[in-house]
C-alpha cells in the first residue's frame, strides 16, 4: 500500500500520466541500485479511483503572505505558426487559471479555473476561502486588475492587508466603507 501511495504522490506532484510515473520510478530505482518492484499500471489505475493522495503543505512560521495572479491557457485551436501562415480557421478557446501561492514556501495554496468570459477581479474573493479559516492571512499581493471594492472587501474580511497597486485610471472611492 505504501508503494502505491508513493507512486500516486509522485504522479500528483509532477503531474505525470500513470505510465510515465511507473517508468520514472523504475529508472529512479535502477539508478539507486535497488531491486524493488514498482506497482504496474493496472494496479495503480484501479487503486487511484479509491485512494486519496493528500500532499501536506509546510506551514509557515507566521501569517500567510498570499500572492495572487491569473493567466490564460489555450486548450483548443491551431498552433501559433499555423495561425500566422494560414490565418485562424475558428475562434481559439481559452481557459483562465487563477493561482494563489504562499510567498514564503512558494506552494500553491488556492486554484480556480474559469472560462475566458469571467474577469480576474471577480475570482479573487473565492481564493482566500480555500485557505483554512484558522490560518491567518497577513497580506494579499496582486496586480492592478484586482483593485476593486469587492477584492478589497474580501481581503479585509480575512483580516489581511491588501497590497495592490492602483489602476492606471484609478479614482478615489466615494465613502470609506468597502461594503463590510
Amino acid at each position: 500500500m505504501a508503494a502505491i501511495q508513493f507512486c500516486l504522490s509522485i504522479k500528483v506532484l509532477f503531474g505525470l500520466p500513470l505510465r510515465q510515473t511507473t517508468g520514472f520510478l523504475e529508472s529512479l530505482l535502477n539508478l539507486s541500485g535497488l531491486d524493488w518492484p514498482v506497482p504496474d499500471y493496472t494496479t495503480l489505475c484501479r487503486r487511484q479511483k479509491h485512494l486519496k493522495v493528500q500532499i501536506p503543505y509546510r506551514a509557515a512560521s507566521g501569517p500567510l503572505h498570499f500572492l495572487v495572479d491569473g493567466t490564460g491557457i489555450k486548450f483548443s485551436g491551431e498552433g501559433e505558426w499555423q495561425v500566422r501562415k494560414h490565418g485562424a480557421s475558428r475562434r481559439r478557446q481559452w481557459r483562465k487559471i487563477h493561482i494563489g501561492i504562499d510567498a514564503d514556501t512558494l506552494e500553491v495554496r488556492a486554484v480556480e479555473m474559469t472560462s475566458n468570459r469571467i474577469g480576474d477581479a471577480s475570482v479573487l474573493p473565492d481564493l482566500p476561502v480555500q485557505i483554512p479559516p484558522e490560518e491567518q492571512i497577513g497580506s494579499v499581493t496582486a496586480d492592478g486588475i484586482y483593485d476593486t471594492k469587492g477584492c478589497h472587501a474580501a481581503i479585509a474580511a480575512r483580516g489581511a492587508e491588501a497590497i495592490i497597486p492602483p489602476r492606471r485610471n484609478a479614482r478615489t472611492w466615494k465613502g470609506d466603507d468597502l461594503g463590510l
